[in-house]
């Protein structure tokens, strides 16, 4: 298995970000702001469920990725870090997702 993970790519998009290199993507999104990081990444949730719905295997790998960076993008840009977002899952194993869901109601 890869020693690659979600971790590594935060640390990644926060130092590009930071670059200021004209040819950073990740630079690019962080100046145009959180609007257009969270429209790309809309993009990309879409793109992910159409290779889903279609079955096409390297296509859900390939979008998936994209959608996973993408959502580092936008949590960075205001200022969520992959701990908090991995504490409120952690805080969720506990209890069935139903009854999550439910609370969340009220």
């Amino acid at each position: 298995m890869s020693q690659f993970d979600l971790a590594t790519l935060e640390k990644i998009v926060a130092e590009r970000a930071r670059s200021g290199d004209a040819n950073s993507w990740t630079a690019k999104l962080f100046s145009r702001g959180t609007g257009k990081a969270a429209q790309k990444l809309g993009e990309e949730a879409v793109e992910t469920v159409i290779a889903a719905v279609s079955h096409d295997r390297q296509e859900l790998i390939s979008e998936s990725a994209d959608l996973l960076y993408h959502w580092l993008v936008v949590l960075a840009l205001e200022g969520v870090s992959l701990d908090e977002v991995m504490a409120e899952l952690e805080s969720r194993t506990g209890r069935s997702g139903i009854a999550e869901k439910a609370a969340r109601k009220e």
